[in-house]
């Protein structure tokens, strides 16, 4: 049986290994403490502010990929219902819309216990790949959350369509 003493032996900060992977990007981030980690990416179709909050006592990084769009409250009930068709087909993180912001982000929270700082550095990369490809693939239906004010749900499928190619 571990021990408190035992899951803290050798911890690493996978936020090392964040500063590692953004710098190899060139991208500019700001880490506000030991914890605490942000950054600003544009992506094909939109700005995404991503957020890195390690806490130790979990061995656990909670990752926030925030899109620069806010749901008016007008459209709170549709977008709470695309959330929940969006989240049953997801096997990894979760989308959601915080009541205080209504700023849709991309979630997921990663276990580190027992990683290494190589391991870390792998899973950053795909932490942060899985996540942007989720909030790009989704970015139609947030921008016409944040836009529309005619929803229906024809107009609401159409934007959460699979697209091939690029006009």
């Amino acid at each position: 049986m571990s021990t408190e003493l035992d899951l803290h032996t050798d911890l690493i900060n996978p936020l090392d290994s964040v500063e590692e992977f953004l710098l190899s990007n060139n991208w500019v981030f700001n880490r506000m403490n030991p914890d605490e980690l942000m950054v600003q990416v544009t992506g094909k179709t939109g700005t995404y502010r991503l957020f890195f909050l390690w806490q130790e006592d979990m061995n656990a990084l909670q990752f926030c990929c925030q899109y620069d769009l806010i749901v008016p409250a007008a459209n709170r009930e549709a977008a709470c219902r695309a959330l929940v068709n969006l989240n049953e087909s997801l096997w990894m993180g979760h989308f959601d819309i915080p009541q205080q912001t209504n700023i849709p982000s991309f979630r997921q929270t990663c276990l580190f216990r027992g990683a290494s700082k190589g391991d870390s550095a792998e899973h950053i990369e795909d932490l942060v790949d899985i996540s942007l490809a989720q909030c790009e693939r989704y970015y139609p239906l947030f921008h016409f959350l944040a836009q529309s004010d005619a929803l229906d749900e024809q107009n609401m499928s159409l934007a959460v369509m699979e697209t091939v190619g690029q006009s």
